[in-house]
């Protein structure tokens, strides 16, 4: 398997991030048509963002997110105004979850990559022994 990398007219770079998204008080409301649609929200939001969706998955409570980002990216800026404009598009389209807070106020954000930690340690470690 070839590892692609996103370019832009500076840099060569891989971010990658799983998001999880956890619907306010544990609510069980994502259906599949609630989810299909916070999935197209996701992707037209995030065009704004340079966000790129690569796996979408949810359950009735939450949702995970695996996504590509640029190094410009305010993460926090696109997770709050994907939270804002998702919670009231659903609400205004989806009467079972008119009038509720939709999104907790929390999220996790993890970073993944495709090189095993141990391995970027022992790179560093090994950096200019060579050269002692």
């Amino acid at each position: 398997m070839v590892m692609q990398l996103d370019t832009n007219k500076r840099s060569v770079f891989l971010l990658r991030y799983h998001l999880i998204l956890v619907v306010k008080d544990g609510k069980k409301v994502i259906t599949q048509a609630i989810g299909n649609r916070l999935k197209e929200i996701f992707e037209n939001i995030g065009k704004n963002h340079y966000i790129i969706l690569e796996e979408w998955g949810y359950e009735e409570d939450h949702v995970h997110v695996l996504f590509r980002a640029r190094p410009s990216t305010c993460l926090s800026k696109f997770i709050n105004a994907y939270k804002s404009a998702s919670s009231r598009m659903i609400k205004d389209e989806f009467s079972e979850v008119k009038g509720q807070h939709f999104w907790s106020m929390n999220y996790c954000l993890l970073t993944t990559g495709n090189v095993l930690e141990e391995v970027i340690k022992r790179y560093i470690e090994n950096q200019g022994k060579e050269h002692a």
